[in-house]
């Protein structure tokens, strides 16, 4: 197993790398070391063993762990949960309202996830264990949650990539933790000096219009920094939110040319990525650089999901 050490971030926040899809820097687990200790997304069930190394080498122990955070229920940010609460008996989840039915039984998201993903899914998401409902907390709309005397962290309802989406306020470090939300932080290009942001259009639920509403909202905040589920943390808010609130009807204008002269999914997502490399082209990126291996995955499944969008039209 390929090993990297928790990341140090300030605020008394660590980031465990899970090594999602096998990249290092893709998922990440967050975890907040205040008096209630509180992780935030899990990654898919293989980075649990990645968690459970992580909290080790940071000194705690899993039974020690409070809450666990979902910000939204997707798999590749919350199917380990079932298999990480095995290990973490004194823990509860919070989800927002519309994930919890799924996360007590798993067999639509497997379903769902089967549809995407088709045979990689064995190895990239199994095993889905499901959750005793006791231990799931639905956090509504402007509900909070203290986790330590002058920590207390404020939910907020963000759809676009999912209706089942909670932003995250965190006002000790002045953070939002975004999930999908506010898009990926491409941080792979940083050897060249280049970190980008694209938003993040999966099926089945995006919708561009609540994405652009809810980066709005998290703009309206003036957070200090964004902690992005894919991945790591950035100190530069306002231009992560205006090149995903740019990219957003980019994605969508393509995917409407390639429907239109019935290209298919194969013609979205050539149009996509056609833009995203000009972009990366413009910026010396060279073509053989590794975020392209990440940037191919990506926007299959951003192409299923602008497909999805567009044909509920």
């Amino acid at each position: 197993m390929e090993k990297r050490a928790p990341i140090h971030m300030s605020h008394d926040i660590q980031l465990i790398d899970g090594f999602d899809l096998g990249f290092s820097g893709r998922t990440g687990t967050y975890v907040l070391q205040a008096e209630k200790l509180t992780l935030v997304e899990t990654g898919p069930s293989p980075s649990v063993p990645r968690v459970l190394e992580g909290l080790k080498e940071l000194s705690l122990r899993p039974e020690d762990v409070e809450y666990i955070i979902l910000t939204h229920i997707h798999l590749d940010h919350a199917g380990g949960a079932g298999l990480l609460m095995r290990e973490c008996p004194n823990a509860k989840v919070i989800v927002h309202e519309k994930g919890k039915r799924h996360l007590a039984d798993p067999s639509r998201l497997i379903k769902g996830a089967k549809a995407v993903y088709g045979e990689m899914f064995d190895q990239l998401f199994d095993p889905i264990v499901p959750i005793e409902e006791e231990k799931l907390l639905v956090k509504h709309e402007g509900e909070t949650l203290e986790i330590g005397p002058d920590r207390t962290l404020t939910f907020l309802d963000t759809p676009g990539h999912a209706k089942h989406h909670l932003g995250i306020y965190d006002p000790y470090s002045n953070g939002i933790f975004t999930g999908d939300t506010a898009g990926i932080r491409y941080h792979q290009t940083e050897d060249y000096q280049l970190t980008f942001y694209l938003p993040t259009t999966s099926p089945n639920q995006f919708d561009p219009d609540a994405m652009l509403q809810s980066i709005d909202r998290f703009r309206r905040l003036k957070p200090d920094r964004l902690y992005f589920g894919h991945f790591g943390e950035s100190q530069e808010p306002k231009r992560a939110f205006d090149q995903v609130s740019l990219w957003i009807p980019v994605f969508v204008e393509e995917a409407k040319k390639a429907m239109n002269k019935e290209e298919g999914l194969p013609g979205i997502e050539k149009r996509i990525f056609h833009r995203v490399h000009s972009y990366l082209k413009d910026h010396q990126i060279p073509e053989q650089h590794p975020v392209y291996e990440i940037l191919k995955l990506d926007i299959e499944v951003c192409a299923m999901g602008l497909a999805d969008y567009l044909n509920k039209q």
